[in-house]
């Protein structure tokens, strides 16, 4: 049985980490994860800041980032393995089997094809989707406003339309 936490629970713990990162203690500065793929990409192709000066102007950023992404993977982990108890390993999910097929092949052409939107949806309103969602949309920014509108708009939409299929049993 999966253990469930509380929504508000969440939402205190993301305020807490949001006003830390804010903080001088902490970064100094929204939260948000796509700095850290150019900046890990300076680092391991040894890239020139005087030549991409996208570098020189992400250095402190990126360089914090990437402890915060893998604390949130280990952080998901030890959630989802001791306190939900809800950990296992699923290329297709069972609300995809549910509504959708078995198909691995389908589930990652999807995943691919709508996370390309999301990604392009997001850097054309200036930012990453955990920059909009989390910082922006806790700041009041229009971009984060709009952006998280679009989202969750586009959310109801497809959900409507790519799950009408009725259920068949798993």
């Amino acid at each position: 049985m999966i253990r469930r936490i509380p929504w508000w629970v969440g939402g205190i713990l993301m305020s807490l980490l949001l006003m830390f990162s804010f903080s001088y203690a902490g970064a100094g500065r929204p939260i948000g994860a796509s700095t850290y793929v150019p900046y890990f990409a300076g680092i391991i192709f040894d890239l020139d800041p005087e030549k991409y000066t996208y570098l020189k102007e992400i250095h402190n950023a990126g360089s914090w980032e990437g402890v915060m992404l893998l604390g949130a993977l280990i952080g998901g982990f030890f959630t989802a393995v001791f306190v939900t108890k809800s950990f296992r390993l699923s290329v297709v999910p069972t609300a995809w089997k549910k509504y959708k097929n078995d198909s691995v092949l389908s589930r990652l052409i999807w995943s691919f094809v709508s996370g390309f939107f999301l990604i392009i949806g997001a850097r054309l309103a200036g930012g990453c989707t955990s920059g909009h969602f989390l910082s922006g949309m806790s700041q009041t920014a229009i971009s984060g406003m709009i952006f998280g509108g679009v989202v969750l708009s586009s959310l109801l939409v497809t959900g409507r339309l790519f799950y009408k299929k009725e259920s068949r049993d798993v």
